[in-house]
């Protein structure tokens, strides 16, 4: 399920100081980008920050839910998204903090993705 419009408005707000955040519809979830890069999914108006071996730490406490994931041919998989905790919207410094370590996991995995192909021009 995609995010609502009112929980999307209100994660652009929280998320404004990190950048221009901007969220598409992937998968039937939300993807939560952050100057062209994805930091975060939403589903049922919860919010997953992208996770790495870098800011897994930072999330600790987020491992205490199960990840974002998806059910393929009877198997499920996990992807790198942990379940933001609720009370980190009411701390403000704390919720930017996470969001500050799931943007920098978001550039790490960019960063490795191959450049797009040009195309030939004739």
């Amino acid at each position: 399920m995609v995010a609502s419009e009112t929980y999307a408005e209100f994660l652009r707000e929280q998320l404004a100081p990190l950048g221009r955040v901007t969220m598409r519809r992937m998968f039937g979830k939300t993807g939560v980008f952050c100057d062209g890069v994805m930091l975060g999914m939403v589903t049922e108006n919860t919010l997953y920050f992208r996770v790495d071996d870098q800011n897994r730490e930072t999330f600790r406490e987020a491992a205490a839910f199960p990840p974002l994931n998806y059910t393929k041919k009877g198997e499920t998989i996990d992807l790198a998204f942990w379940r933001v905790p609720e009370r980190l919207f009411d701390e403000p410094d704390e919720f930017f903090a996470w969001a500050r370590a799931a943007l920098a996991a978001a550039h790490r995995v960019a960063a490795k993705r191959p450049a797009p192909k040009q195309r030939k021009r004739s």
